[in-house]
């Protein structure tokens, strides 16, 4: 009976030293598995939840757009001060011409002078090293010729607005450095927001890109809701108006409270426009700083469709914010721009229904979308 069991040496197995390495290897990724998640879920190295991960980029972005609004107001100051100094420039050569003008009429009397004989008041005039102190003593003065009098007068005319005028250039340089200064940390200060902004997007999971699609799906279906029923409310208001104009038996004078939200014909000619350009910008991409013809930056996009109006704007929304009637949104009117968060740092075109053209972030593109997609700072009717 024995000898028909099979020998347990027969049996394939691996050698000792060969299971230690095994389980030596085993052993260390299982290791550096649990380092690694013992280190993304240390309690000083928590992972961010994706709401906090949206609120953070969401952070970003807003932060970029003022930075996006700084930039734009350094830009439209150089431009400003560049075309300054390009003028006191062009000023102060004309300015130089013409006290050469002076000087040589100057050099024409010293030489006839001189032929007639000894170095007269006038050449000593063009050798002195100060020629005012020289010509302000008054023995001289009375020496010279009517006309010489005259050249002279002109000469120091020339020879001082010439000097006011480089000083006033070299202090528009100056101004213009600091502009352009401002404009350079501006540009970064973007850059660096953005590109912080993508390096938290890019390490998010599947999942986690699923799940932040899903709040921000959720967000904007709130939106919409709240659109919708500013659209029913302002419906319901133009039908009583309507109602009370038609049995309203008065003169018409205009007297009904709420004739002053109303925007005249020449308004909504105006906002028709300006809307049509918007709507046409529609898929375009948004970019920082630009303001067209292929693609916008919020201010940029408000600026170019009122402008296609007839109607000039300021370049950043702070500027903007301030031409215009200041209106409630409850009486938000087609044409009319809304501005958003406490910094005003964000604005769109309202189109009606509780709704907007603006062109919205980096990554997207000009679109339309609810007024309550973020949170409302004020609106103006800018014609």
């Amino acid at each position: 009976m024995a000898s028909h069991r099979k020998p347990r040496t027969r049996i394939l197995a691996v050698p000792a030293h060969r299971r230690t390495a095994a389980g030596l290897t085993t052993a260390a990724l299982a290791s550096v598995t649990l380092l690694t998640q013992s280190a993304d879920a240390a309690p000083g190295n928590p992972k961010p939840s994706i709401e906090e991960v949206k609120k953070k980029v969401d952070g970003l972005y807003r932060q970029a757009e003022v930075a996006t609004q700084k930039y734009n107001a350094a830009k439209e100051r150089a431009g400003t001060q560049r075309e300054k100094v390009d003028e006191l420039r062009d000023a102060a050569a004309r300015r130089t011409e013409k006290m050469n003008e002076a000087r040589r009429e100057l050099g024409t009397f010293a030489s006839a002078q001189y032929r007639s004989g000894g170095l007269s008041p006038t050449a000593q005039l063009m050798l002195a090293r100060d020629p005012q102190q020289f010509v302000d003593r008054n023995h001289l003065m009375e020496r010279l010729t009517g006309r010489q009098q005259e050249a002279v007068a002109d000469y120091q005319d020339q020879q001082a607005q010439a000097g006011r005028q480089r000083a006033q250039a070299i202090r528009s340089l100056e101004e213009l450095q600091k502009s352009q200064e401002s404009l350079k940390t501006s540009k970064q200060d973007v850059q660096d927001k953005l590109t912080e902004a993508r390096q938290l997007l890019s390490r998010l999971t599947a999942q986690e890109k699923e799940r932040l699609a899903e709040l921000e799906r959720k967000k904007k279906a709130e939106a919409q809701r709240k659109a919708e029923e500013l659209a029913r409310e302002q419906a319901e208001r133009e039908r009583r108006e309507q109602q009370d104009g038609g049995s309203d038996t008065g003169t018409g004078s205009g007297s009904d409270a709420g004739t002053p939200d109303v925007p005249d014909g020449t308004y909504a000619t105006k906002a028709e426009k300006a809307i049509a350009f918007a709507r046409a910008q529609i898929g375009k991409p948004y970019v920082w700083g630009a303001t067209g013809p292929t693609s916008y930056d919020c201010s940029g996009l408000t600026q170019a469709a009122w402008k296609a109006a007839g109607v000039s704007l300021p370049r950043t929304t702070w500027d903007q914010v301030k031409v215009g009637t200041r209106v409630a949104t409850g009486d938000l009117q087609p044409g009319d721009l809304v501005f958003f968060y406490d910094d005003i740092s964000h604005v769109g075109m309202y189109i009606g229904d509780g709704k907007m053209i603006h062109a919205p972030k980096p990554g997207t593109n000009v679109r339309v979308e609810s007024i309550y997609y973020m949170p409302i700072y004020g609106s103006v009717r800018p014609a």
